[in-house]
Order: C-alpha cells, then structure tokens, then sequence
C-alpha cells in the first residue's frame, strides 16, 4: 500500500503560483453568489436603513448592481404575495432577512425562515408570500440581471393558501 499523500504526490499549490487562481472581483459560480447573498444578509447596516413598507404594494429597491447580476431588497407585509411567476434566463438566490415567507411550488409548500436561502435555475416557477402577521424581508440576487418576471396562471397548489396565524391568548 502507497502511503504518499496528496501534498507528496501534487506538491503544495501555494508553491506554485501560478496555478492559483486570481481573485475574483464579481461571483461567477452559484457558491459565489451564495456568498455575496450571505455576507449582504449579514450586513444588516447596510440594508436595514433602507427598508420601508408598503401597504398597498410590494416594496422593492435595487440594492446593487454590477456587470452580470443584480441585488433587491423586498419587503412584505402581511397577506402581500408575489404571485406565480418565473424569471425568464435568470437564475437566483432569495435570502429572507426578516421575518417567515412562504414559497409555493409545483412541488409544494415551503416556509422560509429567516435565514433560509433559496437557489433557483432559469425557469423555476414560484409563488412567495407572506402569511404572517409580521412583516418580511428578503434579498433577491439575479444573473444575469433580472429583465423580465413572467406571470403563470394560478395553479391549484398556489390557490389553496393557509390562512395567517392566529394569536391565542
């Protein structure tokens, strides 16, 4: 049995320079855009302050844009849905920041909790809403930028909504 080691047998890449690869200034790979998603989620100054809620409509703001993606901030109050819809070529990361919002699917119902993250492909139809009694926020990264947001007819799994929480005293 061969008890070289991988270090033995490849050397050590940080000895051979140029086999590393540059920094990157923009994500380019879905593990990238996770990250900006988490370090944007984790940078509560920098998008808290902008936050405001609306009650007659979604609330939304481009936090940031750069070559090949773009970054919102929505907001949702209580009952306020995105309905059913993809987003075109665009693949993305949605991230709540505060708050529960639900996601429906073809697939089912899934509720998101602060902190959840959702990485979806071009094409990938669904329905977020908030059926809380609080409201929510979350943060949306799109690449390439997001240039349109088709609209699908209601299906049967996205009419049958739950009915917000109730407090009990």
């Amino acid at each position: 049995m061969n008890s070289d080691s991988d270090l033995q047998i490849a050397g050590d890449i940080l000895e051979v320079p140029h086999l590393l690869q540059p920094p990157r200034e923009h994500p380019a790979t879905v593990a990238e855009f996770v990250g900006l998603a988490r370090s944007l989620a984790a940078d509560r100054p920098r998008w808290e302050p902008l936050v405001r809620y609306d009650a007659s409509s979604r609330w939304y703001h481009r936090l940031l844009t750069a070559p090949g993606y773009e970054v919102w901030l929505l907001s949702w109050v209580p009952g306020q849905g995105s309905g059913l819809h993809d987003h075109g070529r665009s693949c993305g990361v949605l991230t709540v920041l505060d708050g529960v919002l639900t996601e429906r699917t073809g697939r089912g119902v899934r509720t998101l909790t602060t902190g959840a993250e959702r990485v979806f492909a071009p094409g990938y139809a669904h329905e977020v809403v908030n059926d809380t009694l609080e409201p929510a926020v979350s943060l949306h990264v799109y690449h390439p930028g997001l240039t349109e947001m088709p609209m699908h007819p209601a299906a049967p799994h996205c009419e049958a909504r739950t009915e917000p929480r109730t407090l009990t005293a």
